[in-house]
């Protein structure tokens, strides 16, 4: 996505423009890193997606093969506090209550008449991302940085008797990047991080279904993995 790439430019132009400055500045909030213990907020935007895996199954009964596939994204809202342990004067240990609201596009064809079924799987994960934070030295007001982590996360509002039904338990490994900036009265930190879903959370028994026509949906796919992209800023 554009937004994704553009981020990343502006990230690595303000690095570059930060190793390349000859000359020291006044330093804003000088002290902010020495406390053992940091707090703050954050809020930003996120994509939300689902690979699948298709099996091909076909069923026996109407001869039908439908495939499915994550097939739109859309921008998600996320919002969370942060807590942060200064470990030493380079590591940091994160934890990060947040709440994510998005959804996923889902299309089935059926290969072959061609028609056409669509689902919107809308999620809340409730979470509590825990964060290895490696910093650079500062320099002026510029402090890059890399984080990794695990992100368990619960889904509030699965929908039940639709095509594909998830599990509500989700556990993600993250990996990101980021900058401190050091403004006069507080700390503003982009960051973009990229959290890929441990495990299949696809529900294959289907007892919430009263409309069993609808099981040749999830009998025709084998593995659900979720996958998020998160922009955010931190206040602290």
């Amino acid at each position: 996505m554009k937004w994704k790439h553009t981020f990343v430019l502006l990230l690595l132009a303000a690095l570059t423009g930060t190793l390349g400055a000859q000359t020291r500045r006044v330093q804003n909030k000088p002290y902010i890193d020495l406390r053992r213990f940091h707090y703050g907020f954050t809020i930003g935007v996120h994509d939300q997606s689902l690979k699948l895996q298709n099996n091909g199954y076909i069923d026996p009964a109407t001869g039908q093969q439908w495939m499915a596939e994550n097939d739109n994204h859309g921008l998600g809202f996320n919002v969370g506090v942060l807590g942060e342990w200064r470990l030493n004067p380079y590591l940091a240990l994160r934890a990060i209550p947040s709440l994510y609201f998005g959804s996923k596009h889902i299309q089935f064809v059926e290969m072959g008449s061609g028609d056409i079924e669509t689902q919107n799987m809308k999620s809340t994960y409730i979470g509590i991302p825990v964060d290895l934070k490696i910093t650079a030295p500062r320099f002026n007001n510029y402090r890059p940085y890399v984080v990794a982590g695990i992100a368990p996360m619960y889904d509030l509002t699965r929908k039940r008797q639709e095509n594909l039904l998830t599990q509500p338990f989700n556990l993600f490994v993250e990996v990101g990047l980021g900058c401190d900036l050091y403004l006069p009265f507080f700390k503003l930190i982009p960051e973009l991080k990229f959290c890929f879903g441990l495990g299949n959370i696809l529900e294959k028994n289907r007892n919430d279904l009263t409309d069993r026509n609808k099981l040749i949906f999830t009998q025709g796919v084998d593995r659900g993995t979720a996958n998020m992209v998160v922009l955010s800023l931190y206040f602290e």
